[in-house]
């Protein structure tokens, strides 16, 4: 069983995406938090195999949460899913140590398939937050 935390201010949105990996059978969200303040000791008590964080939260946005997460528990895989992209966000998330940046806006049956695939050490980019940065000729970590 691959264990999920998610991330996101939208009650809706959170109880879609339990609803979603539930159904899928091998994905259990074992932690869920509205603000980004939450995550690091949600994540320390769980301990999930992929972090799925919103980037507009009140109080601690998904990147800084990120970034306090990944300088206490580097192992953790983090993963963005937003609505909002631009290239300096991708960038941000890349150099924090990001390992995927989805969109809200596409095919939620994918999602599934992705939080697997960073669960086994890959990453998971967009089409679209892969090619904001892709000419900039900056390497995320």
């Amino acid at each position: 069983m691959i264990t999920v935390l998610v991330a996101d201010d939208h009650a809706f949105v959170r109880d879609s995406l339990v609803e979603l990996f539930t159904a899928s059978g091998d994905l259990t969200v074992v932690a869920e938090c509205e603000d980004g303040g939450q995550v690091l000791d949600a994540a320390r008590r769980t301990r999930p195999d992929v972090v799925l964080l919103d980037l507009a939260m009140p109080r601690v946005t998904g990147l800084q949460a990120a970034r306090e997460l990944l300088a206490d528990r580097p192992e953790s895989r983090v993963v963005v899913l937003t609505g909002s992209l631009t290239p300096a966000l991708v960038r941000e998330a890349r150099e924090i140590g990001v390992v995927g940046y989805l969109l809200k806006g596409e095919d939620p049956g994918a999602l599934p398939g992705h939080v697997r695939t960073v669960a086994a050490g890959g990453t998971a980019w967009s089409d679209a937050a892969a090619s904001a940065t892709a000419g900039d000729g900056r390497r995320g970590s």
